[in-house]
């Protein structure tokens, strides 16, 4: 199970903003992001773990670690802040710290018995950075030292900090802030020279310095490819260089070659059936063991193999297992394969391995697989060449009966060997089916060191759970002032009346503590510190204040008694009005409450506007329908009939119900004609002039002004017959206009009221201002006919009587008007009602709507405005086709108009 764990640079320097418009901490979760992305393709990434590392101290620097969930680490990378120092080596070791907590727990090490490529735990670090100086609360750093004390249990017993099967890699971002002229080179990515990469190159790792986003997404695949099961072996030629090839060129360098030394990895492939490598043979530790030896000499963390140029011949028995890792691609297994010999094998040591040889005995070999495409690392028993065939003259020769020459033999090997092969060479010999050749004492470290093994463990598993504990948890509060209540019911020195008197006599300033302030109410309050390094000073005696100090403490208790101002929020800095956690920036009603209440509505009765932070569609749900156009209504509802007794909007019932329409479905705003001044007063005969005619602006919206009146033996889908046009120079009498003789029963009575009531509020508002035009125009006619009382032109039939003694059956001329005016509004909302009820039915048969449209009474303003409004009521229900029809209508009659006018002109 690989873990991956990424250190995030959170120094102030990755606050620097690239040409993207991005700083590099913005960078940097991205592409850890886009890595986890990438990996999450391969299938083998179901096992992988996680781990969130910054550059704070332990252990706030650790956000995610062996136990934090998924969701856990995402939250921990959104919230990561660049406010510290480069203290990159600090963090690094805390790093590696973490990934080893465990290991002398598992026992992964294996420390004094050899190394089992095969008890491997693959880790890898990749560290991203701005490669700027390395800082700390010292100073600037020019190398990076990682601290030499650690509080991990063991870490004495290896000499690096890093374990063989942890590798780091190092993104170190270069992205200008300026977007760069020159075309990014093609091909690699090149490493960094900053402080870091030597210590990637030291784990086996690399660094990649980045240019540009493409180079990024690059480097993210190449670190993907990278993970890999398996362990860094260092990789050395002992003796002379081997014998040139025939045929080959001569080689004309001479000094060390880059295959000579090579840091590099060893394949460990898991078992295909358990998913879990294995194997048999350690690779042996660089020291003879002894058991009267109370201590172990440390380690280094990759193991030093040299190998030996003189070809020999591979060996493998067919019951003696043995392990086959495959090496990483490097100049020495590029040299290897150039050579072309994959049926001969260099021979591998460990130096001091042996307890009389420097060199030691070959525990392996190096050879070049059979299609020369990999160079493989066979890893056999200790000092093989010797046991080997000693193996198969058992297995052939004795027929695993052997003899006492034999027994000679293989005793003398056991003594050469290292101890801790007994137990791999006895698993072995079960294997080929000769248990009983070695005894059952099996070697084991001295007691003094098993017991300080043990007691690492021990150590190392309080450690563990402590870490882990203590992951995740809030930083301690910053020092501050503490708030005390005196008791007492004492009142405070800045709420006593005759020091404010003498307060404001002496500075002219008084004490800024509200009279209503109550101590009890901030008892355990901490109040925060503007000055980080100032401690906090309980000072109860003057007496008790340094001489040195009395002046600052005097100005710091002027300024705290009369500073006014206090900071609204965070207690001390003003700037983090907008520093919001991402998790934070939705907790609105939170805000809200904190929020001075608003100032009162001018208007009261206007519906109080919802606000819709988090969702700009945000409906008021408490009344809402949907009709059959699919659009809202908001509002109380009445699903059943009215009763008869309820009143109108207008008569002091419920408020209006509204629709709301869409926007992709208005047309615009209705035609409002523009307005023409009245014509003089001057009257005619009739008592009214021709060019005073009042415009008939029809409230075709308003339910309150339509009350039909239908008989219930006519068709109700029937048009009737059209009618009269009204002339205003007849008598009123005639000027009654008739009504469409189509009458409604109750129920379509009360559908027609249903469809009036949905109306749009553009719609009443022009409606509105209209009528009150109107009723202008009305008053000041009636204006008009007042200045005649009695007698004369414009009295009427009325002769010299007044107002109060006319005949009830003779009308003044501004009640005609008004008169004249009702029957027309009447009658167009009539024609609303019908019109409405047409377009709501389905089908493209509109003969009926433009003859009742043909009917439409009043000036031409009036009927331009009722056709628009027709057209938003098709637009309601998308009648497309009618739209055009009634468009084409609208324009007919502007045509008509013109014409007439240019007739009249002539």
């Amino acid at each position: 199970m690989p873990v991956l764990l990424f250190l995030i640079d959170t120094s102030a320097s990755m606050n620097q903003r690239t040409h993207l418009g991005t700083t590099y901490l913005d960078i940097a979760k991205g592409a850890v992001e886009t890595f986890m992305k990438l990996r999450g393709r391969d299938p083998a990434s179901r096992g992988d773990r996680y781990m969130l590392v910054n550059f704070e101290d332990v252990p706030l620097g650790i956000k995610a670690g062996w136990k934090e969930s998924h969701a856990t680490f995402m939250t921990e990378l959104r919230n990561l802040q660049a406010t510290g120092l480069t203290t990159i080596g600090q963090s690094l070791r805390t790093a590696f710290d973490l990934l080893n907590l465990n290991r002398l727990v598992t026992g992964i090490d294996n420390y004094g018995q050899g190394r089992n490529p095969f008890f491997l735990e693959p880790s890898i670090i990749i560290a991203i950075t701005d490669g700027n100086k390395l800082t700390s609360g010292s100073g600037v750093q020019d190398e990076l030292h990682l601290p030499l004390t650690t509080p991990l249990p063991g870490s004495e017993l290896t000499k690096e900090p890093f374990r063989w099967d942890q590798r780091l890699f190092s993104l170190v971002l270069r992205i200008p802030g300026h977007a760069s002229v020159e075309p990014e080179p093609l091909g690699g990515v090149p490493p960094d020279d900053s402080a870091i990469t030597p210590m990637c190159e030291v784990t086996g790792g690399r660094s990649y310095s980045v240019f540009s986003q493409r180079m990024l997404n690059q480097c993210l695949e190449s670190l993907v490819q990278k993970i890999q099961s398996g362990v860094v072996i260092n990789f050395e030629k002992s003796g002379p260089d081997p014998p040139p090839i025939e045929d080959a060129p001569p080689e004309v360098k001479s000094g060390p070659q880059p295959w000579h030394c090579c840091h590099k990895l060893i394949y460990v492939r898991p078992n295909p059936k358990t998913g879990v490598p294995i194997g048999h043979w350690p690779i042996p530790e660089a020291f003879w063991p002894d058991q009267n030896s109370p201590t172990l000499p440390p380690r280094s963390a990759h193991p030093h193999v040299h190998f030996s140029c003189l070809d020999a011949e591979p060996m493998v028995i067919d019951k003696v297992p043995f392990d086959k890792y495959e090496l990483e691609p490097s100049p020495l297994t590029q040299y290897i394969l150039e050579r072309k010999s994959p049926h001969t094998c260099w021979q591998v040591f460990v130096c001091n391995s042996a307890k009389y040889s420097d060199l030691g005995q070959p525990f392996g070999y190096l050879k070049a697989s059979t299609a020369l495409n990999c160079v493989n690392l066979f890893v056999m028993p200790y000092n093989y060449p010797v046991l080997l065939p000693l193996l198969d003259d058992l297995i052939k020769v004795h027929k695993f009966k052997p003899t006492i020459k034999w027994r000679q033999s293989f005793e003398n090997y056991l003594k050469s060997m290292p101890p801790y092969y007994i137990g791999p060479l006895k698993k072995a010999l079960r294997i080929m089916g000769a248990p009983n050749l070695l005894a059952d004492n099996e070697y084991g470290l001295s007691y003094s060191v098993v017991s300080y093994l043990k007691k690492l463990s021990q150590q190392s598993k309080i450690e563990y759970d402590r870490l882990i504990a203590s992951i995740g948890k809030k930083p301690p509060p910053e020092p501050g002032i503490k708030v005390r209540w005196r008791g007492g019911g004492a009142i405070s020195l800045a709420q006593r009346r005759d020091f404010n008197q003498l307060l404001q006599s002496i500075t002219g300033e008084s004490a800024s503590l509200p009279q209503e302030l109550s101590s009890k109410e901030f008892q355990g309050f901490h109040l925060a510190l503007l000055n980080k390094t100032l401690k906090p000073q309980s000072l109860r005696n003057p007496y008790d204040i340094p001489r040195s100090q009395l002046l600052d403490q005097l100005s710091r208790m002027r300024r705290n008694l009369l500073h006014a101002g206090v900071c609204s929020l965070r207690g001390q800095d003003p700037d983090q009005l907008h520093s919001v956690p991402i998790a934070q920036m939705g907790n609105y009603q939170d805000f809200l409450k904190a929020a001075p209440q608003p100032l009162r509505d001018p208007d009261p009765e206007q519906p109080k506007r919802l606000h819709t932070f988090g969702n700009p569609f945000k409906l008021d749900k408490k009344g809402m329908m949907i009709d059959e156009a699919d659009e809202f209504v908001t509002g109380p509802q009445n699903k059943g009939k009215r009763p008869q007794g309820e009143s109108s909007p207008m008569q002091g019932g419920g408020p209006k119900r509204r629709r709301c329409m869409s926007p992709l479905l208005r047309l615009g705003r209705a035609y409002t004609p523009p307005v023409t001044p009245p014509a003089s007063p001057r009257p005619t005969a009739d008592g009214e002039s021709s060019d005073g005619e009042p415009d008939f602006i029809i409230n075709h919206l308003n339910e309150n002004h339509y009350t039909p009146e239908r008989s219930s033996d006519q068709d109700p889908d029937s048009p009737g017959p059209a009618p009269t046009p009204l002339d205003p120079l007849e008598n009123h009498a005639a000027a009654a206009p008739s009504r469409p003789p189509a009458a409604l029963g109750a129920e379509e009575e009360e559908e027609q009221e249903d469809d009036v009531e949905a109306v749009d509020d553009d719609d009443d508002d022009d409606d509105n201002v209209l009528m009150m035009e109107l009723e202008e125009d009305v008053e000041n006619g009636g204006a008009r006919d007042e200045e005649y009382p009695s007698g004369g032109e414009g009295a009427g039939d009325s002769g010299g009587l007044s107002p109060e003694l006319r005949p009830q059956r003779y009308l003044s001329p501004s009640a005609l008007k008004r008169q004249i005016l009702n029957d027309c509004i009447e009658v167009n909302n009539q024609l609303r009602a019908l019109i409405t009820k047409e377009i709501r039915k389905p089908g493209r048969h509109y003969d009926k709507i433009f003859h009742f449209l043909k009917q439409i009474q009043g000036t031409l303003d009036t009927r331009l405005i009722f056709i628009q409004n027709i057209i938003k009521e098709a637009a309601r229900f998308k009648k497309r086709v009618l739209i055009e029809q009634l468009e084409n209508f609208l324009e007919e009659i502007h045509n008509r108009a013109n014409n007439m006018n240019h007739m009249e002109a002539l």
